[in-house]
């Protein structure tokens, strides 16, 4: 008897995982929870619910991968992250229909934010061998002294994923923090978090050193603390964190001398010109006086 057409063969649905130390893995809890259509509140996936274990994790592999990355040239950084905008693009398509079904846009205007997530993974690819000469220079002094400040990476960095942006916001975030040398760990959006685990396979198919970006998935509370309080994360994005998180995380990362940037006051625009500023946010800057030959 011949079976229908339609009833050949069964769905095969995705499995998100975590991105961690370039592997994927499991939450080692092994629990997941249901990613909703924020319209119709049609189920999508089950995503990761990563723990403490996840994200302590995560900073091991991420400490792992600064030495290599940071020392790495800046000119092969930036071919590295052109790359991924080169991956990227190339499942542009996929990308569309996941950011459509995450926040809930049009095809068309999920394409336009996929094109602007390429377009700005480019240009911060651009700027890993030039950030030093604006954050950097010689400084002059009263004596026979050379007095040279250049800038160097703050290490490891905790990223807070924008909440209402799960593609273009978590890359204009990102792509600074490893475009001047330091590792992240990624808390993706927790209503929308499907975009950034596809992410996670377009970073392990380019020239990411493993552990350079680590993504996890899950309740952006819970994930936050033990990343603020942890004496390996140099760095702490609260972008993605409501006002009275990102208080009580703040006063958690003093303990440890974190480089902190805070919340916007207001919804970002992730489409408007980014500047420099989230690339000079994780680097230290590094004077070194030495003396003038004669």
């Amino acid at each position: 008897m011949k079976v229908s057409e339609q009833q050949s063969r069964l769905s095969v649905f995705k499995t998100y995982k975590l991105y961690v130390g370039g592997k994927f893995p499991r939450s080692e809890s092994g629990r997941v929870y249901e990613v909703t259509d924020p319209k119709g509140g049609r189920w999508l996936a089950n995503a990761p619910l990563s723990s403490r274990k996840d994200a302590r994790d995560a900073v091991v592999a991420a400490r792992k991968a600064v030495p290599g990355w940071s020392g790495a040239t800046a000119y092969n950084r930036g071919q590295v992250l052109y790359r991924v905008a080169e991956m990227l693009e190339g499942r542009r398509e996929q990308f569309a229909r996941e950011v459509a079904e995450a926040e809930g846009l049009s095809k068309s205007r999920a394409a336009a934010a996929v094109d602007a997530a390429v377009d700005r993974w480019v240009w911060y690819a651009g700027w890993t061998d030039k950030i030093a000469q604006i954050a950097g220079g010689a400084n002059p002094v009263a004596g026979p002294f050379f007095n040279l400040s250049t800038p160097e990476p703050t290490g490891v960095v905790a990223v807070l994923a924008p909440q209402e942006s799960s593609l273009l916001g978590l890359v204009s975030v990102l792509a600074p923090v490893i475009a001047t040398g330091n590792a992240a760990v990624v808390v993706a959006a927790e209503r929308s978090p499907l975009p950034a685990l596809s992410f996670g396979e377009v970073l392990a198919s380019s020239d990411v050193p493993a552990g350079v970006v680590n993504i996890l998935s899950g309740r952006t509370a819970e994930l936050a603390a033990p990343l603020a309080a942890h004496q390996d994360v140099n760095g702490l994005d609260l972008t993605g964190a409501a006002a009275d998180l990102a208080v009580d995380l703040e006063v958690s990362a003093a303990d440890t001398l974190k480089r902190v940037r805070r919340p916007a006051p207001a919804p970002e625009d992730w489409t408007a010109d980014p500047g420099t500023g989230r690339l000079t946010a994780w680097l230290e800057t590094k004077t070194v006086w030495h003396p003038i030959g004669v």
